[in-house]
């Protein structure tokens, strides 16, 4: 459940400072908008998605929408880097599906297996990957691709399309749809095995 401290405000304040200490860590300056989750989210059959591992989840606005589709013994691994955003979240979302991680993406594997799993029914990406070190986002697509069931999902949301060479050279099968209706207009990509 949420607690009642958390507001919109206080989400776009810590949002937009953190934006302002580490721009290339965070791609915008405000939380996604409801256009965009709508269009990321809305067609995936989250009563199937037992196992979700979120990339980068801020201030929680994709979180509290997975929380709210996802079945009720799933759970939800949160994988952020920035500690003020962990916090937030732990104090923030009180649900025991989810599972706030304070590391890296490319560690995926090894976040998953030290909690006894072993596949993830869909990832949701939001980190900007053209900001990241080659070494890095190629070590995150590739585990990505490791814990991925053979049915599962991988949901990328980014502000430019230079990612599609990236996501291509991965997965199968990788198409793309755009969400102009968000700050700034996003660009999705929807990748399987």
């Amino acid at each position: 459940m949420l607690n009642g401290t958390s507001s919109r405000s206080q989400q776009a304040w810590l949002f937009a400072q953190n934006f302002l200490k580490h721009p290339k860590m965070i791609g915008s300056f405000i939380p996604s908008s409801k256009y965009l989750i709508e269009r990321l989210l809305g067609d995936v059959d989250w009563s199937r998605k037992k196992v979700v591992v979120e990339y980068g989840p801020g201030v929680g606005t994709f979180t509290r929408e997975l929380l709210a589709r996802m079945p009720a013994d799933g759970t939800l691994i949160a994988i952020e880097m920035n500690r003020d955003f962990v916090a937030y979240l732990r104090a923030s979302i009180r649900d025991r599906r989810l599972h706030v991680v304070q590391g890296s993406a490319a560690d995926v594997r090894d976040i998953l297996w030290s909690r006894g799993i072993t596949a993830a029914d869909c990832v949701v990406s939001g980190i900007p990957c053209s900001t990241l070190p080659p070494e890095v986002r190629a070590r995150v697509l590739a585990e990505t691709r490791e814990v991925l069931a053979n049915r599962g999902d991988f949901l990328v949301y980014q502000f430019t399309r230079s990612v599609l060479l990236y996501l291509k050279e991965v997965f199968g099968v990788v198409r793309t749809d755009f969400e102009p209706l968000n700050i700034l207009p996003a660009q999705l990509f929807f990748c399987s095995r």
